[in-house]
């Protein structure tokens, strides 16, 4: 239980006081309801650790998804200057760039009603999930160095996409400075593999309905409108993103001595911004977040085909294409305005997703007008916000939403309580079908494990932080 006592600023955010050796004040987003669920965990106590980091510019941040993680909580944002700051894998997570894609159809809810058996079964037998699983993409080392180094361009070089899809991902779907060489041989080989594979845990692929649009101009812009057939991605770097962070977290742990910073928790172990360590693991991570993107990139593609196969349909008539991709679990170097003056800033995003507001020169230019679509997913009964950066995410959060709704059981936690039901017959008693590889994963993953989706994004949406656009409901969920 966190003896933590946090103060309220408003119905949206609680000041953590600084104190002890931290060198700024916490801010945690969350209503009342939110709240009482942290007194139960040691989230908060992260948060506080993380503002005894040198450099940390501001505050030490969570979202309302906010929940226990390595180091960093999950749900946890902080900005480091780039002179007196440092880099922590801790802070961008085990699963660099795990990331949503929205993709959108010209398929109503009518075309596909009788057919979701059928879209669900092919989805979930051609696209390979679950831990270890290998996709149909064997990478040369060649074409892995390429793939490090481009991420989506490459995917989309190779016939897997089109250019438009690089302009509605975050990034264009690569982050400059990827160096394959700073990337060990046991990373390399466990990526070899998994491209084009969806994972397991909290990743999905779920075929979902738009049901509720709340901002008609951003829902026009982006392309969703009611009743429209939409799917959403959910994966990461698989096991070449956790090999890179393994490493670099082992190699930082046994030279912690030599950086003379006194860490609140091992966990938080670290480089500076402007050492050779921290330079190299900014490069690594580059290239986890890079494969990640490519990925997506790939089951993307491949669930296009699915479709089109499935439903006997064309290209055109199916008109499956991108909304938007973005990344969660990274470290990104950005500017910000800083006491008056634009600042150049190392932002860690852990289970947090950039939420950028209009005229910013990184929102696509087809989505300038209104900013950048903010994806969040909930737990496989809850489906998914689609919301709107704003320009107080730029002033109060370094251009962050939450990423999720965020849990509130840890797996072995929800494994127990679930014993003796069938998560996916209650699932489907709600209109949801689910297909996973084994019912540990459904137990993990079961719906009670997650906060409540909709006080989540409704914080972000009543801080002023992202405003909402459209619901969307599930209609059925693959998972590893």
């Amino acid at each position: 239980m966190s003896e933590i006592k946090l103060e309220k600023l408003d119905d949206n955010r609680w000041l953590l006081p600084r104190s002890g050796g931290m060198k700024v004040p916490g801010v945690i987003y969350a209503n009342e309801k939110i709240h009482q669920l942290l007194k139960s965990d040691e989230s908060t106590r992260q948060v506080a650790n993380v503002a005894h980091l040198p450099g940390i510019v501001n505050y030490s941040l969570a979202m309302p998804d906010i929940h226990w993680g390595y180091g960093f909580p999950i749900g946890g944002v902080a900005a480091f200057d780039l002179a007196a700051g440092i880099v922590s894998p801790g802070g961008v997570g085990y699963d660099i760039n795990c990331g949503c894609r929205l993709v959108g159809t010209k398929l109503a809810l009518a075309d596909v009603q009788e057919r979701i058996q059928d879209l669900t079964t092919a989805l979930y037998k051609h696209i390979p999930s679950g831990v270890g699983s290998t996709g149909q993409v064997k990478l040369s080392g060649k074409d892995q160095k390429k793939v490090l180094e481009e991420g989506s361009k490459w995917a989309v070089k190779a016939g897997f996409g089109s250019l438009d899809d690089l302009e509605a991902t975050e990034d264009g779907g690569a982050i400059e400075g990827a160096d394959p060489d700073q990337v060990s041989a046991r990373a390399l080989e466990r990526g070899k593999q998994q491209l084009g594979t969806l994972g397991s845990g909290n990743h999905f692929l779920e075929i979902e309905v738009v049901q509720e649009i709340f901002d008609e101009a951003a829902a026009e812009a982006f392309g969703l409108h009611k009743g429209q057939i939409v799917i959403m991605i959910h994966s990461g770097s698989r096991g070449l993103g956790y090999q890179i962070c393994d490493d670099y977290l082992a190699l930082m742990v046994k030279h912690a001595p030599e950086t003379g910073i006194e860490l609140p928790d091992r966990q938080l172990a670290c480089a500076y911004l402007n050492s050779q360590r921290g330079r190299n693991y900014l490069a690594a991570m580059a290239c986890g977040a890079n494969y990640a993107w490519a990925n997506r990139q790939l089951l993307m593609h491949r669930t296009r085909e699915i479709f089109e196969k499935t439903l006997r349909m064309a290209p055109r008539e199916l008109g499956m294409r991108l909304v938007y991709d973005v990344c969660h679990n990274i470290a990104k170097i950005e500017s910000f305005n800083i006491g008056g003056s634009m600042k150049k800033l190392c932002v860690h995003r852990k289970g947090a997703t950039r939420a950028y507001p209009a005229g910013h020169e990184a929102v696509p230019a087809r989505y300038r007008a209104v900013g950048q679509p903010v994806l969040i997913p909930g737990d496989m009964g809850s489906g998914s916000y689609v919301l709107v950066g704003q320009p107080k995410a730029m002033e109060e959060t370094f251009g962050s939403a939450c990423h999720g709704a965020g849990r509130v059981m840890s797996r072995t936690q929800a494994t127990k309580a679930s014993r003796g039901r069938s998560i996916s017959r209650e699932l489907a008693e709600q209109g949801v079908l689910v297909m996973a590889g084994s019912r540990g994963t459904l137990s993990e993953e079961m719906p009670e494990a997650y906060k409540n989706l909709h006080d989540v994004v409704q914080v972000m949406h009543d801080a002023g932080i992202a405003k909402k656009v459209a619901r969307l409901k599930a209609l059925s969920c693959i998972k590893g």
